[in-house]
């Protein structure tokens, strides 16, 4: 496939400007480095590209003072520092550069907001923009496929999502390999690496499979606790640093006015299908699952995030729910407007509106999302 042109390039050109600095967000291996590098070089003027996971970097920062920056960033106009989280104080030393060394420019890039987001959120208030990056998505796609290969291509992604590392490899077999390293040798490595915040692997790794094969049902944090033998507040910790390293995220439920409507649970999704599947070893293709309906909900609602990032969309996402078992997949709203989804893989039977849904929102919008008008949705 040809290279795949990134829209956040674009985005994060337009916010680089002199003394703020762009915090570069997204899970291991979904090409983080790769994007950065291609900023550089673009950029004309003088760079400095640090690593985080260098030791080198970490004594060279190490001497927070004015001086010792102004030596280090003598005639540079752009710094880079790539996996900042491993840098001890980073945010500290992010403000005093950002402060007292003028112009420069700064891209920062992290794979777990655990770290990075806590190192430098309180010291660089007003000094900074965040933005995440993703596993490919459809829209990036669409400059290399035209609708028939997008079709063709669609159950493969349901399966094994989206990395970038996928599209370069020619075999499943060889997509499997990648996926199952992936999960076991980068995307738990952050979590895993923080003192203590995991005691007991097996335990996590069962919680992580309870996860997937729940994806878009409500969580009882309480019954997790009880399946895997731990306390509901680790089972929530652990949720939180899942989240944090970007392999899951949260929907909570919607309500305005009805007492019928479910708020207090959530539900979580994948951000990344071929992950989920590789933490239950299922490869197997849609003609052989029970599971497609999950999977296209789960690729959708990953896929929309994509899109109303990369479109700069400020929306808000929830799903709806009533006591008497009346929902809806996902609801978005934006300002005053509300617009309901209801997603379908299988048959194209026409579905309603729920009821109550109608009658406590006559003025939102209601769409059913099949395989026939999916690619408007995400693209």
């Amino acid at each position: 496939m040809d290279t795949i042109q990134r829209p956040l390039k674009q985005i994060i050109n337009k916010y680089l400007t002199n003394n703020k600095v762009i915090i570069l967000l997204g899970s291991r291996r979904v090409g983080k480095t790769i994007l950065i590098k291609s900023i550089e070089n673009d950029f004309e003027g003088n760079k400095l590209h640090l690593n985080g996971d260098d030791i080198d970097t970490h004594v060279i920062l190490k001497e927070r003072t004015v001086a010792n920056y102004k030596r280090l960033l003598q005639n540079v106009a752009l710094l880079i520092i790539d996996e900042a989280q491993e840098i001890p104080e980073i945010g500290k030393i992010l403000k005093l550069i950002v402060d007292e060394i003028k112009p420069i420019k700064i891209i920062v890039t992290g794979s777990s907001a655990f770290d990075l987001l806590n190192n430098t959120g309180e010291p660089l208030t007003g000094r900074s923009y965040s933005f995440m990056l993703y596993p490919i998505a459809q829209l990036e796609l669409m400059p290399n496929e035209n609708i028939l290969n997008t079709r063709q291509n669609l159950d493969e992604r349901l399966i094994y999502g989206s990395y970038p590392e996928l599209f370069h490899l020619n075999t499943l077999a060889e997509k499997e390999n990648y996926l199952k390293s992936l999960v076991q040798s980068y995307l738990l490595k952050d979590i895993l690496a923080i003192d203590n915040a995991v005691r007991n692997t097996a335990k996590f790794n069962d919680l992580l499979k309870l996860l997937a094969y729940q994806i878009g049902k409500e969580v009882s944090y309480d019954e997790l606790g009880k399946q895997l033998g731990m306390s509901k507040n680790t089972v929530e910790k652990y949720l939180d640093l899942l989240s944090k390293v970007f392999i899951i995220y949260k929907v909570s439920g919607f309500s305005r006015n009805l007492r019928k409507e479910i708020v207090k649970t959530t539900r979580w999704f994948f951000m990344d299908n071929g992950i989920r599947n590789a933490i239950i070893s299922n490869f197997n293709l849609p003609a052989l699952r029970l599971d497609m309906g999950e999977l296209w909900e789960n690729y959708l609602m990953a896929e929309r995030i994509k899109r109303n990032t990369y479109k700069e969309l400020s929306i808000q996402k929830y799903f709806w729910r009533t006591y008497d078992q009346q929902e809806i997949d996902l609801i978005e709203t934006q300002q005053d407007t509300i617009h309901a989804f209801e997603f379908k893989y299988g048959d194209n039977k026409i579905i309603k509106v729920p009821s109550g849904f109608k009658h406590a929102y006559p003025n939102a919008n209601f769409t059913v999302i099949n395989r026939d008008n999916y690619l408007d949705f995400i693209a």
